[in-house]
C-alpha cells in the first residue's frame, strides 16, 4: 500500500479519531484545531509542520518522526516521545500541556519548551542540553541522570532536580526557584529575605 506524501497542506477543524489521517509523510502542513486523541501516528513522518490548538492526548508514536516541528496550544497529556524515531527528532513546545507525557531516553538538545504545562513529565536520561524552559510549571517532572548542561530553568516554576544525579554544569536557575535545587536536604528557605 503506496504512503501519502502531502507537501503544503492545511487541515482544520478535523476529527482524526473518525476519520483516520492518511499515513505517510507530511511536509510543511498545518494542522489547526484538530483531534487526534489516541489517533495511531506510528510510522508518521512530520517535517517542518505546525500543529495549532490540536489534541493530541494518548496518540501512539511508534517510530513517528517530527523534525522541525511546532506544537502551539495543544493539549498533548501521555505521550511516548521515546517511542518516536530519533533520527533528526527536533520539536518546540508553546502553550502546550504535555502532562505525564516521557521523554525518557531522548536526546532533544536545545528544545524550546515555552509557556507549558509539563506535570510529571518524564525526562530521565535525556539530553537537554541548552533546552530552554520559559515560563513553564515543572511540577513532579523527573530529572534522573539528566543532562541539562546550559539549559535555562530561569522562568520556571516547581521544579525538583537533584544536583548530583544529574548534569548541570552551566545551567540557569533563578534565585526565587533555587530550593527546586536544595529539596532533597529537607531544609527551609525563608522566601522573604
Amino acid at each position: 500500500m503506496k504512503e501519502a506524501n502531502v507537501l503544503d497542506q492545511t487541515f482544520e477543524n478535523t476529527d482524526f479519531t473518525q476519520q483516520p489521517l492518511e499515513k505517510g509523510e507530511y511536509e510543511n502542513c498545518i494542522f489547526r484545531n484538530c483531534n487526534f486523541e489516541y489517533a495511531n501516528l506510528s510510522g508518521f513522518s512530520f517535517n517542518d509542520c505546525e500543529f495549532i490548538g490540536c489534541n493530541m492526548s494518548m496518540a501512539k508514536l511508534l517510530t513517528t518522526a517530527f523534525r522541525d516541528v511546532v506544537f502551539k496550544e495543544c493539549k498533548m497529556f501521555g505521550l511516548h516521545f521515546n517511542d518516536c524515531n530519533e533520527f533528526g527528532m527536533s520539536f518546540r513546545f508553546d502553550g502546550c500541556s504535555l502532562n505525564n507525557s516521557i521523554f525518557y531516553k531522548t536526546t532533544i538538545k536545545k528544545t524550546l519548551f515555552k509557556n507549558s504545562k509539563l506535570i510529571e513529565v518524564d525526562f530521565a536520561e535525556c539530553d537537554l542540553s541548552n533546552a530552554i524552559f520559559s515560563g513553564c510549571d515543572l511540577s513532579g517532572a523527573i530529572f534522573e541522570n539528566t543532562n541539562l548542561e546550559k539549559a535555562d530553568f530561569r522562568t520556571s516554576i516547581n521544579y525538583s532536580i537533584e544536583p548530583s544525579q544529574n548534569r548541570l554544569k552551566k545551567a540557569k536557575f533563578s534565585l526565587s526557584e533555587v530550593y527546586g535545587l536544595l529539596h532533597k536536604f529537607d531544609i527551609e528557605i525563608d522566601r522573604n529575605s
